[in-house]
Protein backbone atom coordinates (compact mmCIF):
# COMPACT_ATOMS: atom_id res chain seq x y z
CA UNK A 1 0.00 0.00 0.00
CA UNK A 2 2.78 2.34 0.69
CA UNK A 3 4.36 2.05 -2.67
CA UNK A 4 0.77 3.09 -4.10
CA UNK A 5 0.68 5.93 -2.28
CA UNK A 6 4.02 7.28 -2.51
CA UNK A 7 3.25 6.95 -6.66
CA UNK A 8 -0.47 8.87 -6.08
CA UNK A 9 1.97 11.63 -4.68
CA UNK A 10 4.88 11.72 -7.01
CA UNK A 11 2.00 12.31 -9.07
CA UNK A 12 1.19 15.54 -8.01
CA UNK A 13 -2.18 13.67 -6.35
CA UNK A 14 -2.91 13.37 -2.36
CA UNK A 15 -5.92 11.37 -1.32
CA UNK A 16 -8.34 13.85 0.48
CA UNK A 17 -9.20 13.12 3.68
CA UNK A 18 -11.93 14.73 6.62
CA UNK A 19 -11.58 13.83 9.94
CA UNK A 20 -14.69 14.12 12.89
CA UNK A 21 -14.37 14.06 16.27
CA UNK A 22 -11.27 15.69 18.42
CA UNK A 23 -11.00 12.69 20.99
CA UNK A 24 -8.33 10.91 21.88
CA UNK A 25 -8.84 8.72 18.71
CA UNK A 26 -9.58 11.30 16.15
CA UNK A 27 -6.97 13.45 17.55
CA UNK A 28 -4.50 10.23 16.90
CA UNK A 29 -6.41 10.09 13.52
CA UNK A 30 -6.03 13.80 12.02
CA UNK A 31 -2.45 13.55 13.69
CA UNK A 32 -1.18 10.02 11.56
CA UNK A 33 -3.33 11.26 8.40
CA UNK A 34 -1.08 14.25 8.57
CA UNK A 35 2.09 12.63 8.50
CA UNK A 36 0.82 9.90 5.89
CA UNK A 37 2.34 10.11 2.66
CA UNK A 38 0.08 10.04 -0.66
CA UNK A 39 -2.91 11.44 1.67
CA UNK A 40 -3.85 15.41 3.07
CA UNK A 41 -5.85 16.10 6.06
CA UNK A 42 -8.35 18.47 4.34
CA UNK A 43 -10.22 19.43 7.38
CA UNK A 44 -11.21 18.42 11.34
CA UNK A 45 -14.63 19.19 12.48
CA UNK A 46 -15.42 18.90 16.39
CA UNK A 47 -18.53 20.74 17.95
CA UNK A 48 -16.29 21.86 20.87
CA UNK A 49 -13.70 24.58 20.41
CA UNK A 50 -11.66 23.66 22.69
CA UNK A 51 -10.91 19.85 21.20
CA UNK A 52 -10.42 21.27 18.02
CA UNK A 53 -8.48 23.80 18.64
CA UNK A 54 -6.10 21.06 20.91
CA UNK A 55 -6.77 18.35 18.00
CA UNK A 56 -5.72 20.53 14.71
CA UNK A 57 -2.83 22.26 16.55
CA UNK A 58 -0.88 18.76 16.77
CA UNK A 59 -1.05 18.70 12.68
CA UNK A 60 1.50 21.04 12.07
CA UNK A 61 -0.68 22.29 9.40
CA UNK A 62 -1.60 26.00 9.09
CA UNK A 63 -5.18 26.37 10.49
CA UNK A 64 -8.38 28.44 8.43
CA UNK A 65 -10.84 28.44 10.56
CA UNK A 66 -14.00 27.75 8.52
CA UNK A 67 -16.87 30.51 9.59
CA UNK A 68 -19.24 29.96 7.28
CA UNK A 69 -19.78 26.13 6.48
CA UNK A 70 -22.00 26.88 3.85
CA UNK A 71 -19.17 28.57 1.59
CA UNK A 72 -15.62 27.76 2.99
CA UNK A 73 -12.75 29.18 1.55
CA UNK A 74 -10.94 26.60 -1.24
CA UNK A 75 -8.29 23.75 0.63
CA UNK A 76 -4.65 24.52 -0.16
CA UNK A 77 -1.94 21.99 0.30
CA UNK A 78 -0.67 22.98 3.58
CA UNK A 79 -3.77 24.23 5.47
CA UNK A 80 -6.17 22.55 7.36
CA UNK A 81 -9.39 23.54 7.58
CA UNK A 82 -11.33 23.17 11.13
CA UNK A 83 -14.90 23.52 11.92
CA UNK A 84 -17.56 23.60 14.33
CA UNK A 85 -20.38 22.30 11.48
CA UNK A 86 -18.64 19.25 10.22
CA UNK A 87 -22.23 18.40 8.49
CA UNK A 88 -22.76 21.64 6.10
CA UNK A 89 -18.50 21.89 5.77
CA UNK A 90 -19.33 18.01 4.33
CA UNK A 91 -21.35 19.45 1.39
CA UNK A 92 -19.08 22.07 0.42
CA UNK A 93 -15.91 20.29 0.77
CA UNK A 94 -14.32 18.29 -1.66
CA UNK A 95 -12.93 15.04 0.27
CA UNK A 96 -12.12 11.35 -1.08
CA UNK A 97 -12.47 9.86 2.17
CA UNK A 98 -14.42 10.59 5.62
CA UNK A 99 -13.01 8.89 8.81
CA UNK A 100 -15.70 8.94 11.54
CA UNK A 101 -14.57 9.37 15.34
CA UNK A 102 -17.30 11.02 17.35
CA UNK A 103 -18.21 8.73 20.08
CA UNK A 104 -22.24 9.56 18.58
CA UNK A 105 -24.62 7.27 16.89
CA UNK A 106 -27.38 9.57 15.48
CA UNK A 107 -25.51 12.82 14.61
CA UNK A 108 -22.64 9.87 13.09
CA UNK A 109 -25.52 8.72 10.73
CA UNK A 110 -26.01 11.94 9.24
CA UNK A 111 -22.38 13.17 8.69
CA UNK A 112 -21.70 9.71 7.10
CA UNK A 113 -24.68 10.00 4.95
CA UNK A 114 -23.60 13.20 3.69
CA UNK A 115 -20.10 11.92 2.68
CA UNK A 116 -21.55 9.43 0.72
CA UNK A 117 -24.01 11.40 -0.47
CA UNK A 118 -20.85 13.98 -2.19
CA UNK A 119 -19.34 10.28 -2.87
CA UNK A 120 -16.56 9.80 -0.19
CA UNK A 121 -15.91 6.81 0.99
CA UNK A 122 -16.21 5.91 5.13
CA UNK A 123 -14.19 4.92 7.46
CA UNK A 124 -15.98 4.33 11.09
CA UNK A 125 -13.58 4.74 13.86
CA UNK A 126 -16.44 4.63 15.65
CA UNK A 127 -18.21 1.10 16.22
CA UNK A 128 -21.61 2.55 17.60
CA UNK A 129 -22.57 3.66 14.52
CA UNK A 130 -20.75 0.74 12.16
CA UNK A 131 -23.13 -1.76 14.40
CA UNK A 132 -26.51 0.25 14.44
CA UNK A 133 -26.16 1.88 11.01
CA UNK A 134 -23.63 -0.21 8.92
CA UNK A 135 -26.21 -1.62 6.94
CA UNK A 136 -28.15 1.76 6.27
CA UNK A 137 -25.16 3.38 4.71
CA UNK A 138 -24.03 0.20 3.02
CA UNK A 139 -27.22 0.58 1.30
CA UNK A 140 -26.66 4.20 0.22
CA UNK A 141 -22.80 4.10 -0.63
CA UNK A 142 -23.76 1.01 -2.97
CA UNK A 143 -25.81 3.50 -4.69
CA UNK A 144 -23.20 5.99 -4.84
CA UNK A 145 -20.48 3.57 -5.90
CA UNK A 146 -18.04 4.25 -2.64
CA UNK A 147 -17.11 1.67 0.24
CA UNK A 148 -18.37 2.21 3.99
CA UNK A 149 -15.35 0.60 6.34
CA UNK A 150 -14.50 -0.82 9.98
CA UNK A 151 -11.19 0.81 10.81
CA UNK A 152 -8.06 -0.99 10.12
CA UNK A 153 -6.57 -0.34 13.59
CA UNK A 154 -9.38 -0.92 16.02
CA UNK A 155 -9.91 -4.75 17.79
CA UNK A 156 -11.91 -6.15 15.05
CA UNK A 157 -10.66 -4.61 12.30
CA UNK A 158 -6.89 -5.98 12.91
CA UNK A 159 -9.03 -9.81 13.38
CA UNK A 160 -10.61 -9.32 10.12
CA UNK A 161 -7.07 -8.67 8.66
CA UNK A 162 -5.87 -11.65 10.23
CA UNK A 163 -8.78 -14.01 9.94
CA UNK A 164 -8.16 -12.90 6.15
CA UNK A 165 -5.04 -14.36 6.21
CA UNK A 166 -5.50 -17.24 8.19
CA UNK A 167 -8.45 -18.39 5.87
CA UNK A 168 -5.92 -17.91 3.11
CA UNK A 169 -3.75 -20.73 4.64
CA UNK A 170 -6.83 -22.83 5.00
CA UNK A 171 -7.44 -22.94 8.67
CA UNK A 172 -11.53 -23.12 9.54
CA UNK A 173 -11.88 -19.97 11.87
CA UNK A 174 -12.88 -21.67 15.76
CA UNK A 175 -12.57 -18.95 17.28
CA UNK A 176 -11.68 -14.65 16.88
CA UNK A 177 -10.76 -13.38 20.15
CA UNK A 178 -10.12 -10.21 22.12
CA UNK A 179 -7.32 -10.24 25.03
CA UNK A 180 -8.82 -7.73 27.56
CA UNK A 181 -6.79 -6.46 30.96
CA UNK A 182 -10.12 -5.95 33.29
CA UNK A 183 -14.03 -6.00 32.76
CA UNK A 184 -16.01 -4.86 35.83
CA UNK A 185 -20.10 -4.84 33.96
CA UNK A 186 -21.58 -3.15 36.97
CA UNK A 187 -18.60 -0.11 37.03
CA UNK A 188 -20.52 3.53 37.52
CA UNK A 189 -18.86 6.61 36.46
CA UNK A 190 -17.58 7.25 39.51
CA UNK A 191 -15.12 4.15 38.96
CA UNK A 192 -14.27 5.47 35.60
CA UNK A 193 -13.32 8.80 36.33
CA UNK A 194 -10.33 8.41 36.75
CA UNK A 195 -9.27 6.52 34.33
CA UNK A 196 -11.39 8.93 31.99
CA UNK A 197 -9.15 11.51 33.23
CA UNK A 198 -5.94 9.71 33.23
CA UNK A 199 -6.14 8.58 29.34
CA UNK A 200 -7.58 12.04 28.60
CA UNK A 201 -10.84 10.23 27.57
CA UNK A 202 -14.55 10.87 28.39
CA UNK A 203 -15.90 9.07 31.25
CA UNK A 204 -18.90 7.73 29.30
CA UNK A 205 -16.31 6.52 26.62
CA UNK A 206 -14.43 4.89 29.44
CA UNK A 207 -16.75 3.40 31.36
CA UNK A 208 -18.19 1.55 28.31
CA UNK A 209 -14.91 0.21 28.10
CA UNK A 210 -14.46 -0.81 31.64
CA UNK A 211 -18.23 -2.05 31.54
CA UNK A 212 -17.14 -4.41 28.42
CA UNK A 213 -20.00 -2.92 26.52
CA UNK A 214 -17.49 -1.63 23.90
CA UNK A 215 -15.88 -5.16 22.95
CA UNK A 216 -19.43 -6.77 22.66
CA UNK A 217 -20.28 -4.27 19.90
CA UNK A 218 -16.87 -4.98 18.28
CA UNK A 219 -17.41 -8.96 18.57
CA UNK A 220 -20.32 -8.16 17.05
CA UNK A 221 -19.00 -6.44 13.83
CA UNK A 222 -16.58 -9.33 13.65
CA UNK A 223 -18.81 -12.13 14.05
CA UNK A 224 -20.94 -10.65 11.52
CA UNK A 225 -18.24 -10.18 8.98
CA UNK A 226 -16.72 -14.15 9.62
CA UNK A 227 -20.37 -15.71 10.54
CA UNK A 228 -18.85 -15.99 14.47
CA UNK A 229 -21.66 -16.16 17.10
CA UNK A 230 -21.04 -16.25 20.86
CA UNK A 231 -21.87 -19.49 22.54
CA UNK A 232 -23.91 -17.57 25.51
CA UNK A 233 -25.31 -14.06 25.55
CA UNK A 234 -21.68 -12.05 26.49
CA UNK A 235 -19.40 -14.58 25.71
CA UNK A 236 -17.65 -16.77 28.08
CA UNK A 237 -14.15 -14.74 28.79
CA UNK A 238 -12.01 -16.99 30.97
CA UNK A 239 -9.41 -15.42 32.58
CA UNK A 240 -5.59 -16.38 32.11
CA UNK A 241 -2.75 -15.68 33.37
CA UNK A 242 -0.56 -16.47 29.81
CA UNK A 243 -2.20 -15.57 26.32
CA UNK A 244 -0.74 -19.41 25.37
CA UNK A 245 -2.94 -20.90 28.10
CA UNK A 246 -6.32 -19.81 26.20
CA UNK A 247 -5.98 -23.07 24.29
CA UNK A 248 -6.70 -24.86 27.54
CA UNK A 249 -9.35 -22.42 28.81
CA UNK A 250 -11.90 -22.97 26.10
CA UNK A 251 -13.49 -26.19 24.92
CA UNK A 252 -13.65 -26.04 21.39
CA UNK A 253 -15.18 -29.41 21.04
CA UNK A 254 -18.45 -28.29 21.96
CA UNK A 255 -18.45 -25.86 19.22
CA UNK A 256 -19.26 -28.31 16.68
CA UNK A 257 -18.71 -26.85 13.16
CA UNK A 258 -20.14 -23.04 14.39
CA UNK A 259 -17.37 -20.90 14.98
CA UNK A 260 -17.43 -18.35 18.26
CA UNK A 261 -16.70 -14.92 18.64
CA UNK A 262 -15.24 -14.59 22.40
CA UNK A 263 -12.43 -12.98 24.99
CA UNK A 264 -9.73 -13.61 27.48
CA UNK A 265 -9.46 -11.74 30.90
CA UNK A 266 -6.44 -10.85 32.88
CA UNK A 267 -3.28 -11.47 29.60
CA UNK A 268 -0.57 -9.76 31.98
CA UNK A 269 1.51 -11.23 28.78
CA UNK A 270 1.57 -10.09 26.22
CA UNK A 271 -0.37 -7.09 27.90
CA UNK A 272 -3.61 -7.16 25.05
CA UNK A 273 -4.40 -7.35 21.26
CA UNK A 274 -6.28 -9.94 19.68
CA UNK A 275 -6.21 -13.54 18.53
CA UNK A 276 -7.73 -16.37 16.63
CA UNK A 277 -7.82 -20.21 17.29
CA UNK A 278 -7.55 -22.17 13.85
CA UNK A 279 -8.56 -25.41 13.29
CA UNK A 280 -6.21 -27.48 10.84
CA UNK A 281 -6.19 -31.91 11.23
CA UNK A 282 -3.38 -32.45 8.28
CA UNK A 283 -0.12 -34.68 9.52
CA UNK A 284 2.34 -32.87 6.99
CA UNK A 285 0.75 -29.75 8.01
CA UNK A 286 0.92 -30.46 12.25
CA UNK A 287 4.82 -31.12 11.70
CA UNK A 288 5.44 -27.83 9.62
CA UNK A 289 3.54 -25.86 12.41
CA UNK A 290 5.28 -27.85 14.89
CA UNK A 291 8.62 -26.86 13.31
CA UNK A 292 7.91 -23.10 12.78
CA UNK A 293 6.81 -23.15 16.84
CA UNK A 294 2.99 -22.09 15.90
CA UNK A 295 1.29 -22.77 19.63
CA UNK A 296 -0.85 -25.50 18.94
CA UNK A 297 -2.90 -27.96 20.72
CA UNK A 298 -3.61 -30.13 17.42
CA UNK A 299 -6.32 -29.62 15.96
CA UNK A 300 -6.14 -25.94 17.30
CA UNK A 301 -3.50 -24.05 16.60
CA UNK A 302 -3.23 -19.97 17.98
CA UNK A 303 -2.80 -17.03 16.04
CA UNK A 304 -2.25 -13.64 17.86
CA UNK A 305 -1.35 -10.12 17.41
CA UNK A 306 -0.21 -8.39 21.31
CA UNK A 307 -1.17 -5.38 19.78
CA UNK A 308 -3.92 -3.17 18.00
CA UNK A 309 -2.38 0.49 16.88
CA UNK A 310 -5.70 2.14 16.47
CA UNK A 311 -4.57 5.59 14.30
CA UNK A 312 -1.74 4.55 13.01
CA UNK A 313 -3.57 1.93 11.23
CA UNK A 314 -6.31 3.99 9.71
CA UNK A 315 -4.35 5.18 6.57
CA UNK A 316 -4.67 1.25 5.50
CA UNK A 317 -8.43 1.51 5.90
CA UNK A 318 -8.41 4.84 3.96
CA UNK A 319 -6.43 3.26 0.91
CA UNK A 320 -7.52 0.46 0.73
CA UNK A 321 -10.94 2.48 0.45
CA UNK A 322 -9.58 4.63 -1.98
CA UNK A 323 -7.47 2.03 -4.18
CA UNK A 324 -9.18 -1.52 -4.04
CA UNK A 325 -12.73 0.02 -3.29
CA UNK A 326 -12.93 -2.66 -0.34
CA UNK A 327 -13.61 -2.19 2.97
CA UNK A 328 -12.15 -4.17 5.87
CA UNK A 329 -15.22 -4.91 6.94
CA UNK A 330 -18.38 -4.25 5.07
CA UNK A 331 -21.17 -3.92 6.82
CA UNK A 332 -24.12 -6.79 5.70
CA UNK A 333 -26.47 -5.54 3.07
CA UNK A 334 -29.10 -7.75 4.72
CA UNK A 335 -29.82 -8.64 8.64
CA UNK A 336 -27.64 -8.97 11.26
CA UNK A 337 -26.29 -12.56 12.47
CA UNK A 338 -25.28 -10.93 15.97
CA UNK A 339 -26.27 -7.68 17.98
CA UNK A 340 -25.95 -6.25 20.93
CA UNK A 341 -28.74 -6.36 23.97
CA UNK A 342 -28.71 -4.07 27.02
CA UNK A 343 -29.05 -5.70 30.78
CA UNK A 344 -29.59 -3.91 34.17
CA UNK A 345 -26.66 -2.90 35.35
CA UNK A 346 -28.15 -2.86 39.10
CA UNK A 347 -31.95 -3.44 40.67
CA UNK A 348 -33.14 -0.26 38.39
CA UNK A 349 -37.41 0.79 39.71
CA UNK A 350 -40.02 1.05 37.33
CA UNK A 351 -40.15 4.63 36.05
CA UNK A 352 -36.50 4.82 35.89
CA UNK A 353 -34.87 6.84 33.37
CA UNK A 354 -32.14 5.23 30.90
CA UNK A 355 -29.58 8.26 30.68
CA UNK A 356 -27.19 6.26 27.91
CA UNK A 357 -27.42 3.54 25.84
CA UNK A 358 -23.83 2.36 26.24
CA UNK A 359 -21.19 3.70 28.84
CA UNK A 360 -24.15 4.69 31.38
CA UNK A 361 -25.07 3.95 35.14
CA UNK A 362 -28.15 1.82 34.19
CA UNK A 363 -27.25 -0.99 31.65
CA UNK A 364 -24.33 -2.78 30.21
CA UNK A 365 -24.40 -4.03 26.91
CA UNK A 366 -23.60 -7.87 25.77
CA UNK A 367 -23.38 -9.58 22.59
CA UNK A 368 -25.60 -12.44 21.71
CA UNK A 369 -27.10 -14.11 18.08
CA UNK A 370 -29.85 -11.99 16.89
CA UNK A 371 -32.03 -15.10 16.51
CA UNK A 372 -32.04 -16.47 19.46
CA UNK A 373 -32.14 -12.85 21.21
CA UNK A 374 -35.54 -12.34 19.37
CA UNK A 375 -36.56 -15.33 20.75
CA UNK A 376 -36.75 -13.45 24.00
CA UNK A 377 -38.13 -9.92 22.73
CA UNK A 378 -34.50 -8.83 23.77
CA UNK A 379 -33.85 -4.95 22.96
CA UNK A 380 -30.69 -3.95 21.30
CA UNK A 381 -28.86 -1.45 23.16
CA UNK A 382 -28.99 1.19 20.97
CA UNK A 383 -32.76 1.69 21.16
CA UNK A 384 -32.62 3.35 24.57
CA UNK A 385 -30.18 5.84 23.38
CA UNK A 386 -31.68 9.36 24.86
CA UNK A 387 -32.11 11.84 21.40
CA UNK A 388 -31.79 16.17 22.26
CA UNK A 389 -32.62 15.24 26.01
CA UNK A 390 -35.84 12.22 25.34
CA UNK A 391 -35.16 9.07 27.40
CA UNK A 392 -36.71 5.64 27.33
CA UNK A 393 -37.70 4.98 30.69
CA UNK A 394 -38.44 1.54 32.31
CA UNK A 395 -42.05 0.08 32.76
CA UNK A 396 -41.40 -2.47 34.82
CA UNK A 397 -38.50 -2.82 37.91
CA UNK A 398 -35.22 -5.25 36.89
CA UNK A 399 -33.19 -6.73 38.75
CA UNK A 400 -29.74 -6.62 38.68
CA UNK A 401 -28.27 -7.96 35.24
CA UNK A 402 -31.34 -8.88 33.78
CA UNK A 403 -32.34 -8.66 30.40
CA UNK A 404 -34.09 -5.54 28.83
CA UNK A 405 -36.90 -6.43 26.76
CA UNK A 406 -39.19 -4.13 24.32
CA UNK A 407 -41.88 -4.65 26.52
CA UNK A 408 -40.26 -3.45 29.63
CA UNK A 409 -39.49 0.02 28.01
CA UNK A 410 -40.93 3.15 27.01
CA UNK A 411 -39.46 4.75 23.76
CA UNK A 412 -39.44 8.30 23.14
CA UNK A 413 -40.79 9.16 19.21
CA UNK A 414 -37.55 10.87 17.46
CA UNK A 415 -36.34 11.21 14.45
CA UNK A 416 -33.22 8.74 15.44
CA UNK A 417 -36.14 5.53 16.38
CA UNK A 418 -37.76 6.88 13.02
CA UNK A 419 -35.08 6.34 11.78
CA UNK A 420 -33.88 2.79 13.25
CA UNK A 421 -37.70 1.46 12.11
CA UNK A 422 -37.31 2.65 8.57
CA UNK A 423 -33.41 0.35 8.58
CA UNK A 424 -35.57 -2.48 9.52
CA UNK A 425 -37.73 -2.37 7.22
CA UNK A 426 -35.43 -1.85 4.66
CA UNK A 427 -33.61 -5.56 6.00
CA UNK A 428 -36.90 -6.96 6.29
CA UNK A 429 -37.81 -6.23 2.45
Amino acid sequence: MIRKLSALQEQGRLIRVGVIGCGAMGTGVALQVARTVGMALVFLGDIGDEALARASGQTGLKQVSVKDATNPPEWQPGELLTTTDSLELLKHTKIDVLVECTNTIFEASHYCLAAINQGAHVVLMNAEVDLVFGTLLAHEAKKKGVVVSSDAGDQHGVLATMADEILLWGFRIVQAGNMKGFLHRHADSEHARPWAEKNRGSVVQTLSYTDGSKMNIEQALIGNYLGLTPIKPGMEGPKVKDMREILDAFDFSKYGDQGRVDYTEGVPWPGGGVYIVGYCDDDQQDFLLNYYKVCAKRPYYLFFRPYHLCHLETPRAIAQCYFDQRAVIPPPLGKKLNDVYAYAKKDLPAGSTIHHAIGGDEVYCMVNAREEAEKENAIPFYWLEPIEGQHAKLLVAKQKDDPIRFSDVELPSTPYHDMLRQQEVRVNA
